[in-house]
């Protein structure tokens, strides 16, 4: 059995924090509808890169991303009392765009099956 590795913990434990602070203490709007899809460490634990996901378009994202960026500085205090770290992490936010390629993906089947006279129901010659 594989053990975790230390970036891991790390990774895992930043993003349960960070969801909760979203959740709890953050009150900016920008932020209200994001959600933490990952953390990924660099394995000396300095860099952590944080996935989000927003609904809405372009314009949905880059505000959220200014939001991330204006509470950086509360984001990360809170997060050195709650993980105890000999250094914190320098934090920096991306757009997860998983969500949006699943959903395009989910939209092209659907029309396949539309197209082809079926809907997305499974076929009852069973």
């Amino acid at each position: 059995m594989k053990s975790f590795s230390r970036a891991d913990r790390v990774s895992n434990e930043i993003q349960k924090i960070l969801a909760e602070i979203l959740c709890k203490d953050i009150k900016d709007p920008r932020l209200e509808m994001a959600t933490i899809t990952g953390v990924e460490m660099t394995k000396d634990l300095r860099i952590a890169r944080i996935y989000f996901a927003v609904t809405g378009g372009e314009d949905r994202i880059e505000k959220a991303q200014q939001g991330f960026q204006s509470a950086i500085g509360f984001i990360k205090r809170t997060l050195a009392s709650e993980l105890e770290l000999r250094y914190m992490p320098d934090l920096k936010f991306f757009y997860d765009k998983s969500f949006d390629y699943g959903a395009r993906i989910d939209a092209l089947l659907k029309s396949i099956n539309t197209e082809n006279g079926k809907d997305s129901s499974p076929s009852e010659k069973e």
